[in-house]
């Protein structure tokens, strides 16, 4: 028995979600909230999401990356995430790593901004955050070429990064000017299962803290 800790809005629990749903791998959704934050920090007391717990083989896996590892490595499917190849899956880690920590977290950056109290805010810190964003998409831009994914020409971890960072970085930085990039964001939208992902989060849209 899989269990994912995760909230339905978070982008690094979507990651997570697109390589459950793209394998059709078994699992149940353990919603953290207010009510149930505290005993998560007493299984990981980082207290970040998503965490994978495996009851069968006795595993805690936290970090979205890891835990599709650990999905390709434990749970394999149709779709395998880390090529074979070692100098595949090296690229491969390189864009996820990509997507993580390029888009996604400074896209982060400049949600959280949104959310601070008054004489609270960080508006350089929000300006370098969207100038790095910004800036991955053309790296993305030029990475992408005729590709149809990320990384080669199958799907893998990367664009289970891609799907969560670029959604929610278009709604930040406008990916305007960069037509593969943004051709790229909606295949990945139509793919069945981050479509899942997108209408199961529909109820919760209400409570992302969008900007102006």
């Amino acid at each position: 028995m899989l269990t994912l800790y995760a909230h339905p809005l978070s982008s690094f629990c979507w990651k997570a979600l697109v390589a459950l749903y793209e394998n059709e791998t078994p699992f149940e959704m353990h919603l953290l909230d207010q009510s149930t934050w505290g005993a998560y920090a007493e299984k990981w007391p980082v207290a970040r999401m998503p965490a994978l717990e495996d009851s069968d083989r006795k595993q805690f896996v936290p970090e979205a990356s890891i835990i599709i590892e650990y999905l390709d490595q434990h749970y394999r499917g149709k779709t395998r995430f880390i090529p074979n190849d070692a100098d595949a899956a090296r690229e491969v880690r390189l864009w996820d790593r990509f997507f993580d920590l390029y888009i996604q977290v400074p896209m982060q950056k400049t949600v959280g901004d949104r959310i601070r109290p008054d004489g609270k805010k960080d508006s350089l810190g929000v300006e370098d955050a969207k100038r790095l964003i910004a800036t991955s998409y053309g790296v993305l831009e030029k990475q992408l070429g005729d590709r149809a994914f990320a990384v080669g020409d199958s799907f893998t971890m990367a664009d289970c990064a891609a799907a969560p960072a670029l959604f929610y970085g278009a709604k930040n930085v406008p990916i305007d000017g960069h037509p593969k990039s943004a051709a790229y964001l909606e295949r990945l939208k139509q793919r069945s299962s981050f479509a899942r992902i997108l209408k199961e989060a529909e109820p919760y849209f209400h409570m992302y803290p969008a900007g102006e």
